[in-house]
């Protein structure tokens, strides 16, 4: 009788790791990662504070009381329409506010009612966290 050649039943698992390494690296680049826009803005100050979830629309308000949305100026009267379109189809409609602290109250209140009628659930404006 012959006898059968024993290999030990080891496997070659480095394409494997190849695999993983390559997998790893195209979702770290295709990662979503949050953009500010770069206005020059002072943003308010707040002693409490939660993070903003980095789904959110993100609404900026410079000091010119000019408004962006996705790096686009917009009317503070289309904010509404606008908000609502990007709203669409989300799980979680939460809009975050970025504004400067020259900007009268009466224009962050405008443009937060907007997202509200807009749908948006959580309204939120960024700070900065206040020392101390």
């Amino acid at each position: 009788m012959r006898s059968r050649k024993d290999d030990g039943g080891s496997i070659d698992i480095s394409p494997l790791i190849d695999v993983v390494f390559i997998l790893l690296i195209f979702f770290m680049v295709t990662t979503t990662f949050v953009k500010d826009m770069k206005l020059d803005l002072e943003r308010p100050s707040a002693r409490s504070s939660t993070r903003a979830s980095t789904k959110a629309i993100r609404v900026y308000v410079d000091r010119g009381e000019r408004v962006y949305i996705d790096e686009v100026p917009v009317k503070p009267w289309m904010v509404e329409s606008r908000v609502r379109e990007l709203l669409a189809g989300q799980d979680e409609p939460t809009v975050v506010v970025v504004t400067d602290r020259r900007v009268p109250a009466e224009t962050l209140i405008e443009v937060v009612d907007r997202c509200r009628l807009a749908g948006a659930q959580n309204v939120g404006v960024i700070t900065d966290a206040e020392e101390g």
